[in-house]
């Protein structure tokens, strides 16, 4: 029962900083940009943009997954 016990902790902890780092690298890319990423991607309907954050933060989420891991 303690091995489950620390396990799941340890899961929760990491599940835990893995979002940390991710939004941070979000905040980052957005500061980083010259203009404001959700304005681009929701006012101006900008697809490629919006196709390629998703494809940075599935490539961002299997980084941290196998640091973790």
């Amino acid at each position: 029962m303690e091995t489950l016990v620390s396990n799941v902790t340890a899961a929760v902890v990491f599940a835990f900083l893995g979002l940390f780092v991710f939004g941070l690298v979000l905040v980052v890319v957005d500061r980083l940009t010259p203009y404001t990423l959700w304005k681009e991607i929701v006012d101006e309907h900008n697809t490629a943009l919006a196709v390629l954050m998703g494809a940075m933060a599935i490539g961002i989420s299997i980084i941290i997954a196998a640091a973790i891991h």
